[in-house]
């Protein structure tokens, strides 16, 4: 969840500073900054159930599950985000020596919200898109059951989406597979 803040222009090295002094987040675009409102009930809980997959996947492998707080750092133009779960398989990379701000990231995953869907579908996947260990960027709603996937295949980008609780997402990249019907588990949503 994100809203552009006031404009004022910042050097990456300004925000990193001001970011990890701050008592809440901020994503940086390309010297502005995006202050990160909080998430919904429903947004929360898609967000564990998603990441609580993953791990239980990947817990004897090469991976680790970051949810919510792990900085993405993205060189050209310069940006910054905080998805909702980044997957990393081999050794995390990180911008510097306090990793706080991870720049191979192997998954991407965000919940959407009706104020950043378009936002997490537009802005953030084109900056995503230049971070080249990135092999999938998986957008959840939370509003109904929808996932969309986005698989890296050489230069392009392949979508496919999935609609129903009985269906199960592969992520390929990392040879794990998400059930909609665990993502969804315990989310009510709005008539």
């Amino acid at each position: 969840m994100s809203t552009l803040a006031a404009e004022t222009y910042l050097t990456p090295a300004e925000y990193i500073s001001l970011e990890r002094k701050a008592d809440t987040k901020n994503e940086y675009l390309s010297g502005q900054i995006v202050a990160m409102s909080g998430a919904s009930n429903a947004h929360n809980i898609i967000t564990m159930n998603t990441a609580n997959q993953f791990y239980n996947q990947l817990m004897d492998r090469d991976c680790l599950v970051y949810a919510s707080d792990m900085r993405v750092g993205v060189s050209s133009p310069v940006s910054y985000f905080y998805p909702d779960i980044a997957v990393v398989c081999g050794e995390p990379r990180f911008e510097d020596d306090v990793f706080d701000t991870l720049i191979n990231p192997t998954v991407l995953i965000e919940v959407l919200s009706p104020s950043t869907a378009a936002y997490d579908r537009h802005e953030k996947f084109m900056r995503y898109q230049q971070l080249a260990s990135l092999q999938e960027y998986i957008l959840i709603s939370q509003s109904r059951v929808y996932i969309e996937c986005h698989l890296r295949q050489g230069s392009r980008w392949v979508a496919t989406e999935f609609r129903k609780l009985a269906d199960v997402v592969p992520v390929t990249s990392i040879k794990c597979e998400l059930r909609l019907r665990q993502v969804y588990r315990r989310v009510i949503f709005a008539a």
